[in-house]
């Protein structure tokens, strides 16, 4: 499955709770073997998929 055939209809959204606010942000969403990222101020617009090993790599990184 891809980002395309995610009903993102059904995803639950969220942000950072760290987020300032001010509309930089991007959301995240589970799905069965997915996490969604897309940008908060462009919640129509391209959406990222990934699995949850890949992101969790990804924030680490991040992190370190």
């Amino acid at each position: 499955m891809s980002a395309s055939e995610l009903d993102v209809s059904a995803l639950a959204w969220r942000k950072a709770s760290r987020s300032a606010g001010n509309g930089e942000c991007v959301e995240v969403a589970s799905a069965p073997g997915y996490v969604a990222i897309r940008d908060s101020k462009n919640p129509n617009g391209a959406i990222l998929s990934c699995s949850p090993e890949e992101f969790r790599l990804f924030i680490n990184g991040l992190k370190g």
